[in-house]
């Protein structure tokens, strides 16, 4: 079988398979031997009811087999269970690292497209569950099998015709159990329905909890949730109630104390008809009922299988992820003019996000895109940072395509502020020398005080060392700002800012637009803006309309005009009229 072709759980854990394998046959073998007291305890008693003639050599002999066995076997099981957690332990550790590798060469744009909660899914919770799976599943499998399968070889050498009587429960356990998931499955649709829309209740009046107070809809919103519930509440029961049925007649057929009646009844019928002697009936009391437990907890692993299978498809699709390409030698660009070429771009291959964009951003000047809301600004700022590669055209830096420079060198080459602030889980002096990790503690000062975000952070319990989350909270605006010093200590000569104060409070937009002015001189600037007042001194404005350049010029030159342009900046100086007025 191709590795296409084979299952998700075949192919996540194929580095470790031939350790699975070895794990399973120790457990399998280890779980037989452990058996063995019980054939010399029915031998013993058949030499104590006087049906053989052995010696007590003999006897002592059959204990001290079934002693060794069992210490054997007991062995044979732990060393599979410490390969078995060996394995899970290298393949976690391995699959941890592949998909951090993985994600390292993903396109940015991937990360702004999902939840981060899926990425956790598939990181954390995935292969969680890919841990009871290779530490427990396959050995508890392999020790089940190995119990039912010497269990049956000793019945069945034993006599074959009372052997056959013993397992007749088994098929009729199988048979029940079909039928409660026959019965089940009509009901399924409904359940998972009812599940999904108990959940969207719950976020939905979570979410609305604060507009509900406010508006006194507090018997509404109950009203919606006790709908949900009540009809998940219906549907649980109707895929539930033939289920439970049908499931307690299955084990109950299987139930120890049931099969041992079946081979008691068939055992005494033998001996009266005189096809075996009572003491032979002995081994089938001992071993039969104890095939009932290692076959439901076989039955109970199923579930465990499917979970895992879901889990192997999310982390195989994850380590499948399409990443940037990258050139085999980078080229360094001669200098910071960035050409935007017959650009566009979709989404989804079908519907165009922008089209046939064209512009040049000459060093030392400032360029601003404006536009309504899903106009294409933000796109377009991301694939000038290379989040992903046009559909069409191409964008270049000192005259070399981005798809030939290393990323490394692009994003030494082009800074970014986005209006999503992106600080990792450690301290802030981390957070600010993320791009250059070497700087010193004074460069990272110098840069925190450019971007106005250095008394801040002195003022947190541990100053530089904090860690962000933990020590001490920094609002959107102080985060933008710790953002900034970021980009700063990496002087890149190129900086693209994407509505960077668009979450900002007054006194942090303040600061952040003096420290913006600060580090753009002598840079060349692409700023995406939302308020026109902020971009009309630039050297030229872009105004995007549904993914296309409708107009371009300066401020004056676009009032002029009398066009799109004009009617957002009198839109925009209504909007603040209205702002300034007394209450």
């Amino acid at each position: 079988m191709s590795s296409s072709e084979a299952s998700p759980i075949a192919q996540v854990l194929r580095p470790i398979r031939g350790r699975l394998f070895v794990a399973c046959l120790l457990s399998a073998v280890g779980s037989m031997l452990t058996l063995v007291p019980l054939a010399g305890i029915a031998e013993i008693a058949r030499a104590a009811m006087g049906s053989t003639h052995a010696v007590p050599d003999a006897l002592w002999t059959i204990v001290g087999i079934s002693m060794a066995s069992l210490l054997a076997g007991m062995l044979l099981v732990s060393a599979g269970e410490m390969l078995a957690h060996l394995a899970d332990n290298h393949i976690t550790h391995h699959l941890r690292l592949q998909i951090t590798r993985r994600l390292a060469q993903v396109p940015l744009g991937w990360f702004t497209s999902r939840a981060s909660g899926e990425v956790k899914q598939a990181m954390q919770d995935d292969i969680n569950t890919l841990h009871s799976l290779t530490a427990h599943f396959f050995t508890t499998t392999a020790r089940a099998a190995g119990v039912i399968a010497v269990a049956l070889v000793y019945l069945f050498a034993m006599d074959w015709r009372l052997a056959l009587i013993a397992i007749v429960p088994f098929p009729g356990f199988f048979l029940f159990f079909r039928r409660a998931i026959k019965a089940s499955a009509g009901n399924m649709q409904e359940f998972v329905a009812g599940l999904g829309r108990i959940n969207n209740a719950v976020i939905e009046f979570v979410n609305g909890i604060p507009v509900v107070k406010a508006f006194g809809a507090t018997g509404r919103a109950h009203t919606g949730y006790r709908e949900a519930v009540d009809a998940f509440a219906h549907a649980f029961d109707g895929f539930t109630r033939p289920l439970v049925s049908s499931m307690a007649n299955a084990n109950a057929m299987i139930a120890p104390v049931a099969v041992l009646g079946v081979v008691l009844v068939a055992g005494t019928v033998s001996v009266g008809l005189g096809w075996m002697a009572p003491v032979d009936v002995l081994p089938f009391a001992l071993a039969a009922p104890g095939i009932s437990a290692p076959l439901l907890l076989l039955h109970y692993l199923t579930h465990d299988l499917n979970n895992a299978t879901a889990a192997a498809q999310r982390v195989q699709a994850l380590l499948q992820t399409p990443v940037l390409a990258q050139p085999e030698s980078g080229q360094s660009p001669a200098n910071s003019e960035i050409c935007v070429e017959n650009l566009s771009y979709s989404y989804d291959g079908q519907h165009p996000v922008l089209s046939n964009i064209s512009l040049t951003l000459k060093p030392g000047t400032v360029t601003a895109i404006v536009g309504a809301s899903g106009s294409g600004k933000s796109t377009l700022a991301r694939l000038l940072l290379r989040f992903f590669d046009p559909t069409q055209g191409r964008i270049t830096l000192g005259g070399i395509d981005l798809r030939q420079i290393a990323t490394s060198e692009l994003y030494r080459a082009i800074g970014f502020v986005l209006q999503e602030v992106r600080l990792i889980h450690a301290s802030v002096r981390e957070n600010i020398a993320l791009g250059r990790p070497t700087a010193s503690m004074q460069e990272i000062e110098d840069a925190a005080r450019a971007a106005n975000i250095h008394e801040r952070i002195l003022a947190l319990p541990r100053g530089y060392d904090s860690v962000v989350g933990e020590d001490g909270q920094l609002s959107g605006g102080e985060q933008q700002r710790v953002s900034i010093a970021r980009a700063v200590l990496l002087a890149p000569s190129v900086l693209v800012l994407d509505e960077a104060t668009a979450a900002a409070d007054a006194e942090n937009e303040v600061l952040i637009q003096q420290a913006l002015s600060r580090f753009a001189q002598g840079r060349s600037l692409l700023v995406i803006a939302h308020r026109l007042d902020t971009i009309m001194h630039a050297d030229h404005i872009i105004v995007l309309e549904n993914g296309a350049i409708a107009e371009q010029g300066r401020h004056a030159e676009l009032l002029a005009m009398n066009g799109r342009y004009a009617r957002l900046w009198k839109l925009g100086a209504d909007q603040a009229t209205l702002e300034a007025a007394p209450c």
